[in-house]
């Protein structure tokens, strides 16, 4: 495992402050993780409550405000009933009282009640008290849990005169911060945010913003006394290297751990799930594989590609969720084309709803003010996803490339020069009267769709991230261990072009390629439509005109 400690130190500092803040992040991004550690690093100085609404709240538990309040107390009398015989007289006769409370009083037990018992036992408790709400977003009746906020708030700023927890963390995906969206109907949409208000109509419900709240909710909002959580939950090059040292000294594969943890970084950015889930993969199912047989051999760039290629085919619940927002989210895949297909410069603006959405799910991430997608295996898996659609199966590009894919696999081995020669002359003749609005904006799709079945099971392309806009994008391809790089990109002119060719070489330096290959889209009338073999220095590229 990658060590959090550093992660645990910073949110320590922040409950030591007595903050309450929210921790929001994507699907498998760490929470969970995070926050069972936490409560180990805290147990010395706090008394930690952890809940997991998820677990512990089931629907029928917000049907009503006395529902939620007995079910609040079952679930926080278990945590604390391991510790009745070490609390103080005081803190004891607290938890009997809301005991008693639930047991003999449970339907008049309701929010205000529940708070004087949770306050009692604040006062009272050997230690200060901190309480952590996993899942809280899996709260369903948005009212109930809306009040409840509401009562956690009014606890906590008034802290000083009405006892109440050290430091309140909530933990889920909707960010309440940002966030201006549409949102199905409860009956449609099981996992609600819970800040969800019932203002809208019956069919589309809104989530407004703080300042958009209508004035009797004001009270309500949870999210105008959190402080930002601004703690980097991603793992870094230097920590999963740290990971494979402790793997290493275990298992002596003679793995070179700075370039492997350098590999895992670059395609996953850190996603915790993701590198957790291709490091699994190479130890278990790579090592004593066919062409791996050992894990000597399995912890090397062939092994690791040959595990982001498992990755990328299997289902689990990431991937699952990424393509289920997808759908009930159609502004998603309009920002997500602009980014994988036409290489849109997308400038973040944080009034941009489809970009807050695009962000809470884990898509993209901002870098240097602009909108990228998430990591280059979300990117893979995205254009997995849109370049096999039904649509785009049916589509004469995919189907002649389908038919013909045999003849571009050469004793096991991608004939990437057949692959343009073929592509040149079929998009000729289907697509050589378009517009120079299509070229721009569909070419680099239409080739990526060519490729997609030729490589389908077996290989993966991607970005490369530096060279992505609208003018030029260089496509790595990975197929059984080797790599292409070909740089498709629309013609500007000569002096361009030369650019073009020179940057083309630095990345076959950057790759340790001889050959490299171009696409290049010209709407110059005169042009001469083919592919030509061009030397340059101790390199050779190959360069296709459509």
């Amino acid at each position: 495992m990658v060590d959090i400690k550093e992660r645990l130190k910073e949110i320590k500092a922040m409950v030591d402050r007595g903050d309450y803040f929210t921790i929001n992040r994507a699907r498998q991004y760490g929470k969970t993780t995070v926050l069972r550690a936490l409560c180990r690093f805290l147990e010395a100085d706090y008394l930690v409550i952890s809940m997991d609404f998820q677990k512990e709240m089931s629907d029928a538990k917000f049907r009503s405000e006395n529902a939620f309040s007995v079910a609040f107390a079952r679930a926080f009398l278990m945590k604390i009933n391991d510790l009745r015989s070490t609390l103080p007289e005081n803190a004891q006769s607290a938890v009997e009282h809301l005991r008693a409370a639930v047991n003999d009083s449970r339907a008049e037990l309701e929010l205000v009640e529940l708070f004087q018992y949770l306050s009692a036992f604040c006062r009272y408790a050997p230690k200060p008290v901190v309480l952590m709400i996993d899942e809280v977003d899996s709260a369903t009746n948005n009212q109930v849990f809306l009040d409840f906020l509401a009562q956690l708030r009014g606890y906590y700023i008034d802290r000083d005169e009405s006892p109440t927890f050290q430091s309140v963390i909530l933990a889920g995906v909707y960010d309440v911060k940002n966030i201006k969206r549409k949102i199905r109907t409860e009956d449609a949409h099981k996992v609600n945010s819970p800040w969800n208000t019932r203002e809208g109509n019956e069919e589309n419900g809104s989530l407004l913003t703080f300042d958009e709240c209508p004035r009797d909710h004001k009270e309500l909002a949870p999210y105008d006394i959190a402080v930002d959580f601004l703690v980097d939950m991603s793992f870094s090059a230097k920590e999963i290297a740290g990971m494979l040292e402790e793997y290493e000294r275990d298992y002596k594969t003679g793995m070179d751990i700075e370039r492997i943890a350098e590999l895992i970084y670059d395609y996953t950015s850190g996603y915790p799930f993701l590198v957790s889930r291709i490091c699994k993969l190479m130890d278990e199912r790579i090592a004593g594989s066919e062409n791996f047989p050992d894990k000597k051999s399995a912890w090397t760039k062939g092994g690791f590609l040959e595990a982001v290629n498992l990755l990328l085919w299997e289902k689990n619940t990431l991937f699952e969720s990424l393509s289920g927002k997808i759908e009930d989210y159609p502004e998603l895949t309009q920002i997500l084309n602009a980014l994988l297909f036409q290489g849109q410069n997308i400038i973040y603006s944080p009034d941009n709803a489809g970009i807050d959405i695009a962000l809470m799910f884990g898509f993209v991430k901002i870098e240097n003010g602009a909108v990228v997608v998430a990591n280059r295996i979300f990117e893979m898996r995205l254009y997995n996803m849109f370049l096999t659609a039904p649509r785009e199966q049916n589509t004469d590009t995919y189907r002649f490339a389908l038919q013909n894919k045999n003849q571009f696999i050469q004793n096991g081995r991608l004939n990437m020069e057949l692959v343009l020669e073929k592509f040149v002359t079929h998009f000729h003749d289907l697509y050589g009267e378009q517009s120079e609005t299509f070229l721009e904006e569909d070419g680099r799709k239409y080739f990526l769709l060519y490729l997609r079945p030729i490589i389908n099971g077996t290989g993966n392309y991607y970005i490369e991230a530096r060279t992505r806009n609208m003018e030029r994008t260089d496509v790595v391809v990975d197929y059984r261990g080797e790599q292409f790089v070909i740089e498709l990109k629309v013609w500007r002119g000569n002096s361009y072009h030369t650019r073009g060719e020179q940057q083309l070489i630095s990345y076959l330096e950057y790759y340790h390629l001889q050959k490299g290959y171009m696409l290049s889209f010209n709407f110059n009338k005169k042009k001469k439509i083919g592919v030509n073999r061009i030397v340059l220095g101790d390199k050779l590229l190959v360069e296709a005109v459509v």
